[in-house]
């Protein structure tokens, strides 16, 4: 676009003194005199600082134009001729920092006594983000994985993997993968020499992650994988050893430790704010309906009700507690004649037993209507969470007493999609060059747990477990906070 000398004479001479508005605008039209004025008072204010000794470029530049400055007096014409009120086109003020992964601040609107909205979404551009390669297109790739690239920051699919030619081409074609990203288990290792992928998240059936993982580790790109890490504590070594001897990131996806609502508890109960932890009562139960899913085939999956969403009660109350239990006692029946149930089991009710006196009440059951919630009772009130493994719906209570009165809280937080944080997550780890919070050995003490579990079940007693001092001993830096 040119500007007349005229014009840029003029702006140049004006930006040394206050002009109305009005005049401004009939200098440059509305739309080039807001664009104009910004540029020339940004370098004139980048001129001053430099001259001053001053930092001009750690100074966020503030645009816009506060209301009370706005000409509400403007109309516009319609296409059928009839005038309309308007205003002049302007922006409200902003500050606007030069790095793209700091949020732009909008000027404030709400009051203090109201929950305060969260910074603006600051997603990388497309060309900065981490490029993953999704192994599997089950349930979780089609239903959770693929639509919440969208809500990604950090993240974006550039390739899949699946013995399926149609779901491949389909799949692709509705996600924008290119058909040269687009692989068969036999030709998995030509990742290698995809440059658009960094990282690899293995959706498979718990008995082939080992293998993927490995295979993909040697392929040198980080792996993201589902849990249960695999099917026992030896795979799940074997998995570390590979990615170590790699030299590659290796993250277990528990989606809990990056949601919201089970981070905020965490939080609370870390924080001592109804008094310490006396004991926690967990539940995850659901339906399943076909024999012939892998879920209810041992070689696959590698038990039941427990490593499929029993997990989760075991895993989250290591987080909420950031400390390892000493013993374990469970129970565990299948219906007889199910066949549901001919191969894994149906129900496990199990108990960990903490440092300090504190036992966690856990039950999962492959045959009720789903259920998933747990309740912190502490010394002084608790904290129940309901939908608390579940991928959307969370709903957090508390109880205190206060005098005479019995307080009863409802807390709102804003939700995140789960699997996009985790995702978003690991992308950060590999961008920055830093340890998963969730890494291997995260899941590698899981499945350690796991089988004392069901020690304890077919021996009918106590299991003791090797004693971990310390707290989240397993767990890498904090995620950063969106």
């Amino acid at each position: 676009m040119s500007f007349t000398n005229e014009l840029l004479n003029t702006v140049l001479r004006e930006a040394g003194r206050e002009v109305s508005r009005k005049e401004f605008l009939n200098l440059a039209g509305r739309g080039l005199a807001v664009g104009v004025a910004a540029g020339t008072l940004a370098s004139c204010q980048d001129k001053s600082g430099a001259a001053s000794g001053g930092t001009a470029a750690a100074t966020v530049p503030t645009t816009g134009t506060p209301a009370s400055q706005v000409d509400a007096s403007t109309t516009y014409t319609a296409p059928d001729g009839q005038k309309i009120p308007s205003s002049e086109a302007v922006s409200p003020p902003a500050k606007v920092p030069a790095d793209v992964e700091k949020p732009i601040e909008l000027e404030a609107w709400k009051s203090d006594v109201d929950p305060q909205s969260g910074p603006t979404p600051t997603p990388l551009p497309p060309d900065r983000r981490v490029g993953y390669a999704l192994v599997g297109l089950g349930h979780l790739t089609l239903e959770e994985l693929l639509p919440a690239f969208g809500e990604c920051k950090k993240s974006k699919p550039v390739a899949l993997v699946s013995g399926s030619p149609e779901k491949l081409k389909k799949v692709a074609a509705q996600y924008g993968i290119k058909p040269e990203s687009c692989y068969s288990y036999e030709n998995y290792e030509k990742l290698k020499d995809n440059p658009e992928v960094q990282a690899i998240y293995i959706v498979l059936p718990n008995s082939m992650h080992a293998e993927y993982v490995i295979r993909g580790a040697q392929t040198g790109k980080h792996i993201l994988c589902e849990k249960p890490m695999a099917t026992s504590p030896e795979e799940c070594q074997a998995m570390i050893d590979a990615c170590n001897k790699a030299k590659v990131k290796l993250m277990i996806a528990y989606r809990i430790q990056y949601e919201p609502y089970n981070r905020q508890v965490r939080d609370m109960i870390r924080d001592k704010k109804y008094g310490e932890v006396q004991y926690i009562q967990a539940q995850n139960s659901q339906s399943s309906a076909n024999p012939d899913h892998w879920r209810h085939k041992k070689a696959l999956a590698g038990g039941g009700a427990l490593p499929d969403i029993g997990l989760y009660c075991l895993n989250t109350s290591r987080f909420l507690l950031g400390t390892e239990p000493t013993e374990v006692f469970a129970y565990s029946y299948s219906t007889p004649g199910n066949p549901l149930f001919k191969e894994v089991e149906e129900m496990m009710s199990f108990q960990l037993r903490f440092p300090n006196g504190v036992v966690v009440d856990n039950i999962t059951h492959y045959n009720t209507h789903d259920s998933r919630f747990y309740r912190v009772n502490t010394q002084r009130g608790w904290l129940h969470l309901n939908n608390a493994y579940a991928y959307t719906g969370q709903q957090l209570q508390t109880s205190h007493a206060e005098g005479k009165a019995k307080m009863e809280n409802h807390i709102t937080i804003p939700s995140k999609n789960q699997f996009a944080a985790e995702m978003d997550h690991f992308s950060e780890c590999i961008l920055d060059n830093k340890k998963p919070h969730t890494p291997g050995e995260e899941g590698l003490q899981d499945h350690r747990i796991m089988a004392a579990i069901y020690q304890s079940a077919r021996e009918g007693r106590p299991v003791k477990l090797t004693p971990v001092q310390g707290t989240d001993v397993f767990r890498g830096p904090e995620p950063k906070e969106a």
